[in-house]
C-alpha cells in the first residue's frame, strides 16, 4: 500500500462515523439518437452533457451513435434524451460475432453499421436454424437403406 492507499484508508476510517454513501460505478450508455445536422448534434452533445455524472459524450454523425460516459444511469440519460423531442432507442446493434446466428431475420438489418446486428435473444431463432437429424440422415449417401425410403 502506497502513500495514496494509506491515505485513502485513512480518510475511509475517519468518515466512516458519517453515512456512508454508495459510490456509482462508470458506466458507458450507447444511445441511437435521429440527427439530421450538426444543430442537432450540438444540441444532442449539450443536454446530455448537462446529466448530472457525464464526464464525455461522443458523437458520430454517420452512424446516428451517441455515447455517454460517466457516474451516469441509462434511464436518466434516456430521459434527457429523449427532451430534445428527437427519436430515441437504446444502441440496438452488437457485433455479429457476438450473436450465436447473425443472418436470421431478426437480427440482420441493413440499416447496421459494418459488422454489427441487431442484438436478439437466442431462443427466438432455434426453429429457423435447425434441422431435424432424422430427415438430413434419410437421405445420407451413408445410410445403406436410402433407397428404400424413396
Amino acid at each position: 500500500m502506497g502513500v495514496q492507499g494509506t491515505l485513502e484508508y485513512l480518510s475511509d476510517l475517519l468518515s466512516s462515523k458519517k453515512k456512508k454513501k454508495k459510490r456509482k460505478q462508470t458506466q458507458t450508455v450507447a444511445l441511437k439518437i435521429r440527427m439530421d445536422c450538426e444543430g442537432c448534434a450540438r444540441k444532442v452533445k449539450h443536454v446530455l452533457s448537462g446529466v448530472k455524472g457525464a464526464k464525455s459524450v461522443d458523437v458520430d454523425m454517420k452512424q446516428q451513435k451517441v455515447t455517454v460516459s460517466g457516474y451516469v444511469e441509462a434511464k436518466k440519460v434516456l430521459k434527457a434524451a429523449q427532451s430534445t423531442k428527437k427519436k430515441v432507442e437504446l444502441w440496438p446493434y452488437v457485433p455479429y460475432t457476438m450473436v450465436a446466428h447473425p443472418y436470421i431475420s431478426q437480427a440482420y438489418d441493413k440499416k447496421a453499421p459494418p459488422n454489427m446486428v441487431r442484438k436478439v435473444a437466442d431462443t427466438s431463432n432455434i426453429k429457423e436454424t435447425t434441422f431435424d437429424d432424422t430427415y438430413v440422415e434419410m437421405f445420407s449417401d451413408e445410410n445403406p437403406n436410402a433407397c428404400s425410403v424413396m
